[in-house]
C-alpha cells in the first residue's frame, strides 16, 4: 500500500489539530484553575458542582439571615434595656421619694407626677422601637407603630389617657382560664396578638402543616421565631384585684394618684400598691432579656454550624472543580512540548517527491 504525501499531510494536519486542542485545553485549566469549563467535558462533575453551588448559596442566605435576625434582636434588647433603666429610676428613686412622708405636699407630688407622665411617653417611644422598616415589638404586624397613647379631654377639662396596642385597649379584662374570650372581642384580639409568631427559615428543615381550620402552620422545631409582641414585654389585661398589668398604664395611674389635691392615707396605700405592681413589671422585663439572651446564644451556635458547613462545602467544590496546579502545569508543559515537536516534524514531510506527482 502506497502512502502519498497528500495522505501524510492530511493525517499530519489532523494530528496537529489534536495537539493544538490539547494545548489549549491544558492552557485553559492553568489559567482558570478549573478541571472543566463546559458541562459536556465532565457531566458528572458539572452536576455535582451545580448541586454543591446551590447548597453553598442557600447556606450563605441562612448566614445573612442570621446576621439580620441578630440585629433585629439587638434592637429588641436595646429597647427593653432602655425601658428597664427608666423603670428602675421610677421605682427605686422617684417611687421611694414619693412614698417619703416629707414629700406629701401637692407641689412636690406634682413634680413626681410630671416625671411619671414624661416616663410614660418615653416608655411608649421605647416600645415603638424599629429596625429598618419594621417595628420590633409589633408581632406579626411590624409595619406600623404598635403602641399609641391616646389622650381624650372631657367637658370638665379632665384628660384621660388610654394605651392602645394595634388599636386595642391593653387594659381590657382578660377571662381567667378555663374561660375563653368571645371571638372577635378585644380580649380575644389581645390574646391572639400576644401569641403571634413570625418564623424564619434558618436551615432546620422547615416543616409546614395545616390546622383544623385549614390554616398553614409551622413546626416550632423547624424554624426560628423572631416575634416578641410588645404585650408580653410591658403586660396587658388586669390582675385578680382589677389592677392593670401594663407598666405604661401603671405609670399614668401613679401620676393620677400623686396629682390628687387631698392626699389621704388611703391614697398613700393605693400609691404603694401601684408602685409595687409597677416594680413587679421589671421582673417581666428581665425575663424577656433572659429569653432574648438565650435566643441570641442559639443563633450564635447556629451561625457557627453554618460557617463550618460553608467550609465543608467550599472544600467539596474545590475537590470537584479546582485542578491540582502542579499537575495542570505539568500537563500544559507536556502539551506545549508535544505541539512544538509536531511543528518540527511538519517540516520533514512537506518535501514533495517525483512519485507523489505520479499519484
Amino acid at each position: 500500500m502506497r502512502i502519498t504525501t497528500r495522505a501524510l499531510i492530511r493525517n499530519y494536519k489532523a494530528n496537529l489539530g489534536v495537539s493544538i486542542s490539547n494545548l489549549d485545553s491544558a492552557r485553559t485549566k492553568v489559567m482558570s484553575n478549573r478541571k472543566f469549563s463546559k458541562g459536556f467535558e465532565d457531566p458528572t462533575g458539572a452536576m455535582r458542582e451545580s448541586s454543591l453551588y446551590q447548597k453553598y448559596q442557600k447556606n450563605q442566605d441562612y448566614l445573612n439571615m442570621i446576621d439580620d435576625v441578630q440585629s433585629f434582636q439587638n434592637s429588641q434588647e436595646d429597647a427593653i434595656n432602655q425601658l428597664n433603666t427608666q423603670a428602675k429610676q421610677l421605682s427605686k428613686q422617684y417611687g421611694l421619694e414619693a412614698l417619703n412622708g416629707t414629700n406629701k405636699s401637692l407641689s412636690t407630688r406634682q413634680a413626681y407626677a410630671s416625671a411619671y407622665r414624661q416616663a410614660q411617653e418615653a416608655m411608649t417611644m421605647s416600645m415603638n422601637a424599629s429596625y429598618g422598616d419594621k417595628f420590633v415589638f409589633g408581632g406579626a404586624d411590624g409595619g406600623k407603630p404598635p403602641f399609641e397613647l391616646k389622650k381624650e379631654t372631657d367637658a370638665n377639662g379632665k384628660t384621660t389617657t388610654t394605651l392602645l396596642y394595634r388599636g386595642v385597649n391593653v387594659d381590657t379584662d382578660i377571662p381567667v382560664p378555663p374561660a375563653t374570650a368571645a371571638p372577635g372581642s378585644d380580649a380575644e384580639k389581645l390574646q391572639r396578638m400576644a401569641a403571634e409568631q413570625v418564623y424564619i427559615d434558618l436551615g432546620f428543615g422547615l416543616t409546614t402543616g395545616t390546622d383544623a381550620n385549614g390554616k398553614t402552620t409551622v413546626a416550632n422545631s423547624s424554624a426560628f421565631n423572631t416575634a416578641l409582641p410588645g404585650l408580653n414585654v410591658v403586660g396587658y389585661g388586669k390582675d385578680d384585684e382589677g389592677m392593670s398589668n401594663n407598666m405604661i398604664v401603671l405609670a399614668g395611674q401613679i401620676a393620677d394618684v400623686l396629682e390628687r389635691e387631698d392626699f389621704t392615707d388611703d391614697d398613700y396605700d393605693e400609691l404603694q400598691q401601684l408602685l409595687e405592681k409597677f416594680d413587679g413589671g421589671r421582673d417581666v422585663l428581665l425575663d424577656n432579656l433572659t429569653t432574648i439572651g438565650t435566643k441570641t446564644n442559639f443563633l450564635e451556635t447556629t451561625k457557627t454550624r453554618l460557617e463550618d458547613q460553608e467550609i465543608a462545602l467550599t472544600e467539596q467544590m474545590h475537590n470537584v472543580v479546582d485542578v491540582d496546579m502542579a499537575e495542570a502545569i505539568t500537563e500544559f508543559s507536556w502539551a506545549q512540548y508535544a505541539y512544538n515537536a509536531a511543528l518540527k516534524i511538519g517540516t520533514s514531510i512537506l518535501t514533495p517527491s517525483f512519485i507523489d506527482f505520479m499519484g
